[in-house]
């Protein structure tokens, strides 16, 4: 396994492409409502990125036809951007990349649309809450295993399960890189596998079902949901490991 080490210069290219993302995500809060379509809230991803001179990350890539994947109730990711108009009490997750004179961006947040149940909110707030603890407890010599260890045993004290089949991932001039960085363990040891190193980007995503984290993936190829067919939540930050520890990329200050 080959994990790319990012020279300064190269992660600050890379904070400039993850603050138009996070721009972008910063304004959904104000315009997802009900009442807006999937498709309206693509198109203002898409304008804004490309207005402040990016471009659209995922827009093709692997053949996925939006800018944005856009995920709503029971769909956990790689939704794809439709006519459905929001309804009050749903939660939609919006994933999005961009593309800054060849680096790259990436981020999602799940956001409450209207009125949600309590439920809801702690479903999403498991998976906020389980990237921020994941990112806190990032350590230069921790291995990307135990990483993973500690994600999964938060969301299973939370009382949620991990999707499974799907995870995080490097990042840089690829939008997908080296390692692979699944919210649970695999194997039996945390302490296995590579160490986290100064330099290395990557992004981390909590991906919560509630019973079951056995994925679903429609027939359109993408739109991935649990087989338990519950609601889901999705977060995702792109940090960089900066003397030692996580500074979060994709944020606008």
């Amino acid at each position: 396994m080959a994990i790319g080490i990012k020279t300064p210069k190269e992660i600050e290219s890379m904070r400039a492409a993850n603050k138009i993302v996070a721009a972008t995500l910063d304004h959904l809060h104000t315009i997802i409502k009900p009442g807006i379509s999937l498709l309206e809230i693509d198109k203002i991803c898409e304008d804004m990125i490309v207005s402040a001179g990016a471009k659209p990350a995922f827009k093709g890539l692997y053949g996925f036809p939006n800018t944005a994947c856009i995920s709503v109730n029971e769909v956990v990711i790689h939704g794809i951007p439709n006519g459905y108009i929001l309804q009050d009490g749903d939660i939609v997750s919006v994933d999005i990349g961009s593309n800054l004179n060849g680096f790259f961006g990436d981020s999602a947040r799940t956001y409450p649309v209207g009125n949600i149940s309590k439920s809801d909110e702690d479903l999403i707030a498991c998976s906020k809450d389980a990237l921020y603890y994941a990112i806190d407890e990032i350590r230069v010599g921790m291995h990307f295993k135990e990483l993973c260890y500690k994600l999964e045993q938060f969301i299973l004290s939370r009382g949620y399960v991990p999707l499974k089949g799907f995870c995080g991932h490097g990042i840089g001039r690829k939008p997908h890189e080296e390692p692979e960085i699944p919210n649970y363990l695999e194997g039996t040891t945390p302490k296995a596998g590579p160490k986290i190193r100064n330099g290395m980007v990557f992004c981390i995503e909590p991906m919560i079902c509630q019973k079951d984290g056995t994925p679903k993936i429609a027939a359109d190829k993408w739109t991935v949901t649990s087989v338990d067919g519950m609601r889901t939540s999705h977060y995702e930050h792109c940090v960089a490991v900066i003397n030692g520890k996580a500074e979060i990329l994709s944020s606008v200050s």
